[in-house]
Parts: C-alpha cells; structure tokens; sequence
C-alpha cells in the first residue's frame, strides 16, 4: 500500500514538473547581441544593421518589453533582422528555447 501511494505522489509530481515548462511566448523586435536594446523599434535601418552585424559574428537576441533575451535557435532567425515577431519556447535563466517564431501580426492603432 505504501509502494503505491508513493508511486502516485512521485507521478503527481513528475508530470506537475512537466506542465511547468510549457510552451510562452514572447513578441518583441529581433536585434542582434551587439546592439541589443537599440534595435528595439522595427525598422528597416535596424534590420540592415542587425544583419550586417550577424554576419559579422554576432548572435541574433529577441528584445521584448526592454528585455534582451538571448536565443538559441540563430538559424530560425536569419533574415528576420529588425521585425516585430512572435517567439515561442521556454524560457531558462535569459535564454529562449525557441520551438517557434513568425513575423507579427501588425497592430492596428
């Protein structure tokens, strides 16, 4: 009896775990690790410099509400220099895990 109330509590707390690291999501401007927050209005001054400065070796990091947040997916960013996006994945410590990212929806004003 007791083998199996401890086998439910452990299961309880293994799949509780689980639901913990769900998927967010964040939107923000992409910049890149060199210029960070600078970057944080889309534009296509930014996007031209976050490009030229990823090819010069920096890494791309998503800015969202004066946030930089490193990401570790660079390739699912190239070409997205200085657009508003949608990024999807869990978060550790500043780093996104990101299991998604599209443009975002422009936003009426």
């Amino acid at each position: 009896m007791t083998k199996k109330i401890l086998l439910v509590v452990f299961s309880l707390l293994v799949f509780g775990c689980l639901s913990w690291a769900a998927d967010q999501s964040w939107t923000g401007t992409v910049s890149d690790s060199h210029c960070g927050v600078n970057h944080s209005t889309p534009s296509a001054e930014a996007a031209k410099c976050v490009e030229k400065c990823v090819a010069g070796g920096a890494k791309y990091v998503l800015v969202s509400n004066g946030k930089v947040y490193q990401v570790d997916s660079q390739d699912k960013f190239q070409g997205m220099g200085g657009k508003q996006v949608k990024v999807t994945g869990t978060l550790s410590d500043d780093t996104i895990t990101v299991s998604d990212v599209a443009e975002a929806a422009e936003q009426s004003k």
